[in-house]
């Protein structure tokens, strides 16, 4: 598991919810959870304006995703079992809207 991988949502709410992002520094990799973000659909947010620094797009196989960043938690890493990529290409975004959510300007 590294910083930025992407993994299927194993959760009953992955109809909305198809993808989590791993965040969690490499440094602190022997923890038995994982701090992970949420990416969600736009569709759900098409009557919404969200700042962008704080809901950045990650594309995924062509389509936009948008990262739930305030509704970030920590889930057992043996949940992440389906990897399906890497946000690594997106990286100075995600940091940003940490940055943001956690008022590190």
């Amino acid at each position: 598991m590294a910083r930025f991988d992407i993994y299927e949502n194993p959760g009953k709410n992955k109809a909305n919810i198809p993808y989590l992002i791993e965040v969690q520094s490499n440094v602190i990799s022997g923890l038995a959870t994982r701090v992970v973000i949420p990416l969600r659909h736009l569709a759900g947010f098409s009557n919404l304006t969200v700042p962008s620094d704080l809901f950045p797009l990650i594309a995924i196989d062509g389509k936009d995703y948008l990262l739930d960043t305030p509704q970030l938690g920590a889930i057992p890493s043996g949940e992440l079992k389906v990897k399906i990529g890497s946000a690594q290409d997106y990286r100075f975004e995600i940091q940003g809207a940490l940055d943001r959510l956690f008022g590190s300007y």
